[in-house]
């Protein structure tokens, strides 16, 4: 990977921006792309206030935090993409949303660079099917938030070459991160064996088995889990779990992949989880009460 110093992350958001501050800090010239200008800002912050935090904890230099803030650049035009060596895309998990920007990456990016993917779901194989360059695409699915969680999904497509596998390979190592490899299956590894198991969470408590509270009780000190299953869909987010189990049950065909009624529900409800603040759990924060007046 020594000859591939400049990464495109493409999207702005968590995910984005959380891998944008991993390319960073392990050396990489990163240019981050979103279409907001908001949300750019808003990922400079991000990054800046998380990089403040790894040096606070002695997690990192203060020399090698200033590297990286220098290392990282914003941009609002694709066509800034075309000297990248690898160009991650972090949006929308939307096949249609996907193939639009790989068919656009490809008439943008030189013929040497690398397209990666951070589906968390989607066929890397149709996504390359809309490029030149089938290849040179490679799925890169990182967890969630990227610079705390130690693993990176690597998927293969049908044409993904072993060069590219290598090269893609070397730099999620150089990024610090343990490296598993899927083949092209719907959900891949990960959410192969998670998704359902939300979903089943789901069914648990859309049939009334039990309250969401002891559901997640029994999954955290019953299996040793950091975060209950309904809790863990609220913090990955409702429509996101939704999308993948519909991935999953139009790929594999098989009834046990349909989504739960409740989850559809809460999802056309815009009980999306955290980032809506309300999911199978309220974040939202109780009203300040009113002090009796002193004067009373």
């Amino acid at each position: 990977m020594a000859e591939r110093q400049l990464i495109g992350v493409v999207g702005g958001g968590q995910m984005g921006s959380g891998i944008a501050q991993l390319a960073a800090v392990a050396g990489f010239h990163v240019l981050l792309y979103d279409s907001n200008a908001d949300v750019l800002v808003r990922a400079n912050s991000s990054i800046s206030s998380s990089i403040r935090r790894l040096v606070s904890k002695g997690q990192l230099s203060q020399s090698a935090s200033d590297d990286a803030m220098k290392n990282l650049k914003f941009a609002q035009n694709l066509e800034d993409f075309r000297d990248a060596d690898v160009i991650i895309e972090a949006i929308v998990e939307s096949e249609v949303v996907k193939k639009t920007l790989f068919l656009e990456l490809d008439k943008i990016a030189k013929v040497s660079a690398i397209l990666a993917s951070n589906t968390s779901s989607i066929s890397i194989t149709r996504l390359a099917s809309t490029t030149s360059r089938p290849s040179q695409v490679i799925g890169m699915h990182f967890m969630n938030p990227p610079p705390i969680m130690k693993l990176i999904e690597i998927i293969r497509g049908a044409d993904t070459s072993d060069a590219v596998y290598a090269t893609v390979k070397s730099l999620a190592e150089r990024l610090g991160k343990t490296v598993i490899c899927s083949q092209d299956y719907p959900g891949f590894i990960v959410n192969r064996i998670l998704m359902p198991m939300i979903n089943e969470a789901f069914y648990t408590l859309y049939t009334g088995v039990a309250t969401k509270e002891d559901i997640d009780t029994g999954m955290k000190l019953g299996t040793n889990h950091p975060m209950g299953p309904l809790e863990l869909a609220d913090f990955i987010g409702l429509d996101v779990c939704l999308s993948i189990m519909n991935v999953l049950h139009e790929g594999l065909g098989d009834s046990k992949y349909s989504p739960c009624p409740l989850l559809v529900q809460y999802v056309d409800a815009g009980r999306l989880g955290r980032k809506k603040g309300i999911g199978v759990y309220s974040y939202q924060k109780e009203p300040a009460k009113l002090k009796p007046s002193s004067s009373l």
